[in-house]
Order: C-alpha cells, then structure tokens, then sequence
C-alpha cells in the first residue's frame, strides 16, 4: 500500500533533482522516496540500543540472520543487499533499508563492528592468474584469487575493519564447488587475513520440520586471540524439543489459490513416474505431516513440487507464504509486504533463523572467553613486569 505526499521545491532543486535521477535512470519520485528511506534508516541506527556486541549484516536478504543476532544480544550497525523486492521486505520489518550494490562500498566507510556476518553467493573463481603466479614462483594472496566475485568483498572488509569474528553461511555444496577448488580458495584467502577458521555442515530439522544442510564458516582474529585451538560448534547446538513437525506450522484456513491445478498436478505426476522409471529419483514430495519437508528452494515459486502438502478430496496444494516463514523459523510477526512470488523466492533464500541464532549465540560466548583470557594475559604481563 502507497500514500502520495506531495511537496514543494524551489526550481532550482527541482532542477539538480531532476538532472540526478536522470543521470542515474530514476524517476524523481524514486530519488526523493529513496533519500527519506536512508535519512530514517539512518537515524533509527545511531540510537543508543543496549547490546552486548555490534555485527553487519551483508547480502542480508530479507533480514534472517539479523533476526538471529539481535536475539543473540547484538546490534546491526549496518546492513547491505543488491535485490530491491528484497529491501523492501527488510524495510518492513526493521525500518532501515539495506545499502545496495555492495562492490560499490568503500570499506572503510563502513561502521566499525564485532561480527561480520554474509551469507554470500556461491561463485567459481578464476585461477588462471594464481596458476600463472604460482608457475613464477611469486606469493599471490587472496586479492589474486578472489578478485571478481563477491566474496572478495567479504575479504576487503574483513582486512579493512577486522572484527573480532566472522560468520559466512553457503549452501553445503561449497565445499564440492568447482571440484574443491572454490572452498580451498575461501579458507586460503580467510586464513592470510589472520583468522583462525572452523567450519561445519549443520541441519536445520532439529529446529524446524525441514531437511536443510547449510555450510557456517567461523573466524575469530588471530591478531586478538592467537591460534592453535580447535572449536567444533555442532557438538554445542541444542535442538529445539519437542522435534517440530510439518503440521506444526500449518495454517487453519487456506486459499483455493494454492491448491494446484489439474492440469499442474497431472504434469507432476507424469514427471515423477517417468524419472521413476529411468531410475532417476526426481519427482514431487508430499511433506509427512508428523515428518520433516525437504529443502526449500527459491524456485519453490514455480510449481511448489519439492513440498506440497496433502488434502482430502482434493489436489495437493503449496505451502502459503506464511508457512514458508515458518518453515524457515520466522516469526510470525514477520511482515510479508510483497507477492507471493517474491515470498517464497525470498523464504527460499533465507536460512533458518533459530538454527544461525544459536549458532550466533555460541560465537557470542566464544568471543567472550578469548577476550576474557587476553584480558588475563594481560594482566598477567603487567603483574610480571611490574614484579
């Protein structure tokens, strides 16, 4: 829903106006609509908010992982996303609009933070240049390797502010890219940066009803805390009890609109049972209601096929936005101001908020007991030279 406001500027103002949305293929509406947006989004953010730590919060999406760590005790400082239905959505829901293109941001503009957190694309690298490089005998680091892509972003920042942690979230397929070569790349470029590096494949079902393996890289500064020490976050998650299931977060009164067609359940059937045939296991899912769904995929907008939930009497239907959410772990006081299209393209996309929070909240208490004991160090150093 849009209000119109109408207001009143002086010619020349309009003129500069005019020329800037020219100039960056914007309508006058757009740039003036744009420029309260930043100047709200930017007041709300430098108010005093208790919190235990500070965290950015890049290729945010629809604003998941910043759900798990304002829970976790923190505060985003700063939030960045490319997708404009995207924005809009994290607009809704925190009242800041996400930077855009973040190639485009000079580092050290960004505000100074404790945690980085991105859940950044999966890109291939080019590995001609290293490969040449490396034939010469020369060191290449991770701006040879990473140049191109947007985790390179990742890595300016990082040198740039160097916080105390990071936390990187992948599909569980990083590690399998590109032959291997793409994950040896991240940890590589990671580790010259000076972070000490742990990763594990963590699934969601112990938090939702859902199948959804994601890859979570942590760093932590060697600068502040050394290195040598080994951490392994899966053996400190703490499922949810009792263990959700899918009809835990069905809706009671649902629209015809997300019963499928008879044409589109047809289609689906006879897709399955001819993969069935080849031997292949390609095919729609009907989601076990006392079970867990299969993975939602940003895709799930086309047909629904990968979880559709059964009805007496009549064709199965998809799941409703509002229960994408939910299978995601949003709460639902999560607003969803855009089309059903661009929801589940984003639910899709997301993570699974309570999982990332308790994995935030593990990082928190990590941080914590490597500051307290460089504090100790310290105090130890001073007591030592002093004696």
């Amino acid at each position: 829903m849009f209000k119109q406001l109408h207001i009143r500027l002086e010619d020349n103002v309009f003129d500069e106006l005019s020329d800037y949305a020219n100039e960056n293929g914007q309508s006058v509406q757009n740039c003036v609509s744009g420029v309260l947006i930043r100047m709200l989004s930017q007041q709300k953010s430098q108010k005093k908010v208790d919190a235990s730590f500070t965290f950015i919060d890049l290729f945010a999406g629809i604003g998941g992982m910043r759900i798990a760590f304002d829970h976790a005790g923190g505060r985003c400082v700063y939030s960045s996303e490319w997708n404009k239905y995207s924005q809009q959505t994290y607009l809704a829901n925190f009242g800041e609009q996400p930077e855009g293109d973040i190639t485009q941001v000079d580092a050290n503009s960004i505000p100074d933070h404790d945690i980085l957190v991105a859940g950044f694309p999966c890109q291939p690298f080019s590995i001609a240049g290293v490969s040449k490089k490396q034939s010469l005998g020369r060191a290449t680091g991770f701006e040879d390797k990473t140049q191109g892509t947007l985790f390179f972003d990742v890595c300016r920042i990082l040198k740039a502010k160097r916080p105390k942690a990071f936390m990187l979230e992948n599909v569980k397929n990083l590690c399998s890219h590109d032959k291997g070569r793409t994950f040896k790349i991240i940890r590589e470029a990671l580790e010259e940066l000076d972070y000490e590096v742990f990763f594990e494949i963590l699934d969601g079902k112990n938090f939702v009803p859902q199948h959804r393996e994601r890859i979570l890289i942590v760093g932590f500064d060697r600068k502040r805390y050394g290195h040598g020490y080994n951490y392994k976050f899966r053996f400190d998650i703490t499922p949810k009890t009792p263990k959700p299931v899918i009809r835990d977060i069905l809706e009671t009164n649902v629209d015809t609109k997300y019963t499928l067609s008879d044409k589109l359940w047809a289609y689906l059937q006879n897709y399955a049972a001819k993969h069935k045939a080849a031997g292949n296991g390609f095919g729609y899912g009907i989601a076990p209601l006392d079970g867990v769904s299969r993975t939602l995929s940003a895709r799930y907008y086309k047909d629904g096929s990968e979880i559709l939930i059964e009805q007496s009497g009549k064709n199965p239907r998809r799941l409703t936005p509002r229960e994408c959410a939910r299978l995601q772990g949003f709460p639902d006081s999560f607003k969803i101001p855009v089309s059903d299209t661009q929801a589940y393209r984003q639910f899709g996309n997301s993570v699974v908020v309570p999982l990332m929070e308790n994995v935030a909240t593990l990082i928190v208490k990590e941080i914590e007991r490597l500051d307290n004991e460089s504090s100790q160090s310290r105090d130890e150093m001073i007591i030592s030279e002093v004696g």
